[in-house]
């Protein structure tokens, strides 16, 4: 059976086929702000698939999707009452972003329990498993590209500039000192955040990242285990198995 996996972000739209073996085919993507009938009838046309799985934090662009991907087969939406093999220890569990869901049953069946998964999007978010294991809860703070971008559009005197490691603590130049600023004091914020996670926690959850941010930021905090880039779409496999198979 060929599922289609759908993860609707609030920056990119990501999509990859499940069949067979436990790996992925080759995800792709499109600008979630370019999300239409045309475009998608553009990128999905080649793809051929059973049923679908969607995943989305965009409710206008997750209708234009539901809407045309049922014309071509059965899709389910991920939300906490879909079947997940794991527990919810949350008071609103129906506030619970989909694709933190999905972060949280990758963890567990690739990485094991407790852990915390570290998404590197246009937010950070940061997603407890406890030992049960349940989600539990977790942070969520402005994404690295965000703070960013708020900061050369806010600022008269100060450019764009690339997120790249900083060659120095000591900026040489004033987009070095950015470069710095930004990625240096992330990774000040990750820390200060997983340290707290796991004093409350009461334990040492293996802590893995993933997002688009994820590489550069966790190369300089030992704090984090491994990095997971494709670790929702492995997650929405998972819930996409015990959904249609």
């Amino acid at each position: 059976m060929k599922i289609l996996l759908v993860d609707n972000s609030n920056t990119r739209t990501k999509f990859t086929v499940a069949e067979g073996s436990r790996e992925l085919r080759s995800p792709f993507w499109i600008p979630t702000e370019d999300i239409s009938a045309a475009t998608l009838n553009s990128a999905l046309e080649a793809i051929e698939a059973d049923a679908a799985l969607i995943c989305s934090v965009v409710p206008d662009k997750r209708r234009i999707l539901e809407d045309f991907i049922a014309s071509r087969c059965p899709i389910h939406r991920l939300t906490h009452q879909s079947p997940l093999e794991l527990g919810i220890d949350y008071p609103r569990p129906e506030t619970i972003g989909a694709d933190r869901l999905a972060n949280a049953v990758g963890v567990v069946e690739r990485h094991g329990f407790p852990a915390v998964v570290i998404d590197f999007g246009t937010a950070v978010t940061f997603d407890v498993i406890s030992s049960e294991p349940a989600y539990c809860g977790g942070v969520i703070a402005p994404g690295l590209g965000a703070m960013s971008e708020y900061l050369g559009r806010k600022t008269a005197l100060l450019p764009p500039f690339e997120l790249a490691e900083p060659p120095t603590a000591i900026g040489k130049s004033t987009a070095g000192a950015m470069q710095a600023g930004a990625v240096i004091g992330y990774r000040g914020l990750v820390r200060e955040i997983l340290s707290e996670i796991r004093r409350e926690l009461g334990d040492t959850p293996h802590t893995v990242a993933t997002g688009g941010d994820a590489a550069l930021i966790a190369r300089g905090v030992s704090e984090i285990d491994q990095v997971d880039p494709d670790l929702t779409l492995y997650g929405l496999r998972s819930i996409a198995e015990r959904v249609f198979l």
